[in-house]
């Protein structure tokens, strides 16, 4: 019987790190690709955290060192960002990413429908999908639970990762990087653990004040754990007892974490948009829905309003739109700031 083959083999993962079962996957997509195996790597360009480590260049690397040479020159990488509020923008710049690299209509999209993390995958009918079957391994979760402990020892992956990604795990454990992570995976264990005696786990409520004048956005520098030195909007949970509406928390928390020299009254007239932000995994800390508020200033000829960082914050500061990138941002802030300026609908 002869095995059907494609002018192109899409192959979508996130890859945090590598694994067998992922090599694997990818072997298999190359003796079915007459041309290329595009391998979108998912959440590219993410702040380093416990659930994303490693940069997409580190994973595409990886994987390539990970294959022998002659299947490596089929693969072609292709950064592929989350999009956890819209998921046509992200099956859109799939399409578009593969459509760079071919135009052919022989394309097949290989993997397998676990559970319902695995929807993507019937997120694109104009490609055949090729079920590539369970593998009984570690999950990249397991492994990244594993590996970021201060006290975690490799001998445990040496049957799951090929050599390359050992060899790397083994040289990421002596930076900087991977003892923030330990840390900040430590700081979310220990937050959770004042809940776990709780009948149903927590659901927490918070705002945050998109601030926008003349180009700039108000943006807080993280003080601590989570997300230390990440840049996120003023905000913070809704106080049950002294606030009166979620509203009114967003100006408290906007007022106490960048001590803006604008009136409340000013600040408050100047809404002109808000909107929910509810994503099940938005933060690591548990189920926190977070309520944001657009507020954008007139230009009264003074300049961007003067700022004092509060308790909470290691700084507060105007930054030019133009420079910023989502690598900067703590958990979903990039996604909620393009969504104010219109990038996503």
């Amino acid at each position: 019987m002869l095995t059907k083959l494609y002018d192109a083999v899409v192959a979508i993962g996130r890859f945090q790190p590598p694994h067998r079962s992922h090599l694997a996957l990818i072997e298999r997509a190359v003796t079915l690709a007459q041309n290329h195996v595009i391998v979108c790597i998912g959440s590219a360009n993410q702040p380093r955290t416990v659930k994303n480590p490693f940069t997409f260049t580190e994973r595409a690397d990886l994987v390539r060192a990970s294959l022998p040479p002659a299947d490596a020159a089929k693969l072609v990488f292709v950064p592929l960002e989350d999009n956890i509020y819209n998921d046509q923008v992200w099956v859109a710049a799939a399409q578009q990413a593969v459509a760079r690299i071919t135009q052919s209509k022989q394309i097949g999209i290989i993997g397998h429908i676990k559970d319902t993390s695995s929807y993507y995958l019937k997120m694109f009918p104009q490609w055949e999908f090729i079920d590539f079957g369970y593998l009984n391994s570690l999950h990249a979760t397991e492994i990244r639970e594993l590996y970021f402990k201060q006290d975690a020892t490799l001998d445990y992956l040496s049957g799951v990762v090929p050599p390359p990604v050992l060899d790397f795990l083994r040289d990421f454990k002596a930076t900087d990087h991977y003892q923030q992570i330990c840390r900040e995976k430590a700081f979310i264990a220990k937050y959770k653990q004042q809940f776990a005696q709780l009948a149903y786990p927590p659901v927490f409520v918070t705002a945050d004040a998109v601030v926008i004048q003349s180009g700039h956005v108000l943006l807080i520098r993280r003080r601590a754990e989570p997300g230390k030195g990440l840049l996120a909007f003023p905000g913070g949970f809704l106080d049950a007892v002294k606030d009166k509406s979620i509203e009114d928390a967003m100006l408290r928390e906007l007022q106490e974490e960048t001590g803006i020299k604008v009136p409340e009254k000013v600040l408050r007239g100047n809404i002109k948009a808000s909107k929910v932000f509810d994503a099940v995994d938005r933060s690591a800390r548990g189920r926190t829905i977070t309520h944001a508020y657009k507020i954008v200033l007139s230009e009264d000829g003074a300049g961007l309003p003067k700022l004092r960082a509060g308790s909470d914050a290691a700084k507060a500061e105007w930054l030019p739109l133009g420079t910023l990138q989502r690598a900067m941002f703590f958990e979903d802030h990039w996604d909620i700031l393009q969504y104010f300026l219109g990038n996503w609908g």
